[in-house]
């Protein structure tokens, strides 16, 4: 029921954040509605950040496995991280509609070179933030920071992504979630999975 939940309220346009017990299927929470968007919008990019290279590797084969069942798999994605090859930054860069990274890459990477990310920032309609209750205490004042700066570029750039996050069940994600990002969520904490 979170699932479907989730996915009706981000085709609707709603910022959601989703906080269940782990393994409960949060990655479709976003990948469904992200995948309906590259499908109607063949221009749209996404911008997903995870705050582990595993985690970002992972996320990355399962999505590249949902766009190829879905006749998606010309939609170029792929991670973008310190590990990634300069030819294969720029392909992502240049081309690509779905990029997984993490928010020390978009700090370094990216915002310090906008200019050359114009075509993704002007049509980046989603923006995910998986596992947000990693992002406390520092780290997370850090994360915080880098959000306001990465929404100014957007809005220099003329969009304004929608933001889905996921994050394990903590005390109050909702007002985690609010103070990292400034932004009202649609709190999903009900757990359907089995």
């Amino acid at each position: 029921c979170h699932q479907a939940d989730a996915i009706g309220s981000a085709l609707t346009g709603e910022d959601v954040l989703v906080a269940t017990g782990t393994a409960s299927g949060k990655t479709l929470c976003y990948s469904l509605p992200l995948l309906q968007t590259l499908r109607e919008s063949p221009e749209a990019t996404a911008l997903l950040l995870f705050p582990t290279k595993a985690l970002t590797q992972d996320q990355s084969r399962a999505f590249g496995r949902l766009q190829e069942a879905t006749g998606l798999n010309d939609r170029l994605s792929g991670v973008y991280d310190g590990d990634t090859s300069p030819a294969t930054r720029r392909k992502l860069r240049d081309h690509g509609s779905v990029i997984f990274s993490n928010p020390d890459m978009v700090h370094a990477g990216i915002m310090p070179h906008h200019v050359r990310w114009a075509r993704f920032l002007e049509r980046l309609r989603y923006l995910v933030l998986d596992e947000v209750h990693v992002y406390s205490g520092m780290f997370g004042s850090n994360v915080a920071l880098m959000l306001r700066r990465f929404r100014r570029l957007c809005e220099h750039y003329g969009s304004r992504p929608q933001m889905v996050a996921c994050s394990a069940t903590i005390a109050n994600p909702g007002l985690l979630a609010d103070q990292l990002t400034e932004r009202k969520f649609r709190l999903i904490d009900e757990d359907g999975s089995p």
